[in-house]
């Protein structure tokens, strides 16, 4: 089981979630939801697609701040890396989230039902696990983009542009159907367009294909393990885990 959170800021502001299933060969996406509010939420969903088994959780968010202000030295090292590619991180402080930081927030509700929050995550071990994944340099990886998607809001970035956009998203997320592992996203592809959506309706279009990504990645670390997965940064610190493609 693996799910995917793509994990808003604030609870202010809605979150999205896609849970996929393993049959062994491909993880199906099997339960979603577009517009989850506050944390209580989240864990519900879960919940819910989880219940008391085996579990990998892939938060698209800051899951450790410690820093009060500037930027965290994960995201530093990750924007070096793939910034050619778009690919930079957001610079997290506690300044700037709050002085409660949602992610940690979260993290520590899962921990009361039994997920263990650690930036390694072993080869197709059956546990309850969570990890913090960001699916820009995701993508540039798994896709072998020369660079990210453009399809959130941006100056310049025109409504059309945005929809083309996140049509080869949902294209590249289809053609997981022959990767290794493989997953089967179909129930929401099938059901979404972007084409003619504008506003919040949009913005959900994104966070949920976010979160599917979001699960797949989490699928790809468990599956390959170490092999299949870069870590920049830290437990104490702050990281973020990338997948890579096996060599």
């Amino acid at each position: 089981m693996c799910i995917g959170i793509d994990l808003a800021w604030s609870e202010a502001n809605p979150s999205a979630a896609a849970a996929l299933k393993w049959d062994g060969r491909c993880g199906r996406v099997f339960l979603w939801a577009e517009s989850l509010g506050q944390n209580a939420e989240i864990v519900n969903f879960v919940e819910r697609a989880s219940g008391s088994g085996p579990a990998l959780v892939a938060i698209d968010a800051p899951l450790v701040v410690p820093n009060e202000t500037g930027t965290r030295p994960c995201d530093r090292e990750l924007s070096q890396v793939y910034r050619r590619a778009h690919a930079q991180a957001y610079p997290a402080n506690r300044q700037r989230l709050g002085s409660v930081i949602r992610g940690e927030a979260l993290v520590s509700e899962l921990a009361l039902r039994g997920f263990v929050h650690s930036p390694k995550v072993e080869e197709r071990k059956l546990g309850r696990q969570v990890v913090e994944v960001f699916p820009h340099p995701a993508m540039v990886e798994l896709f072998d983009l020369p660079h990210i998607l453009q399809y959130k809001a941006r100056p310049g970035r025109s409504l059309p542009f945005r929809w083309k956009e996140l049509r080869r998203y949902q294209e590249l997320l289809d053609s997981l159907r022959t990767g290794e592992p493989a997953m089967d996203a179909s129930p929401i592809l099938s059901q979404f367009d972007p084409y003619g959506r504008k506003g919040k309706a949009l913005k959900a279009l994104e966070d949920l294909l976010d979160a599917v990504f979001c699960a797949y990645i989490g699928l790809h670390l468990w599956y390959w393990g170490k092999k299949g997965y870069r870590c920049f940064g830290d437990a104490q610190n702050g990281y973020i885990l990338v997948p890579v493609r096996p060599r």
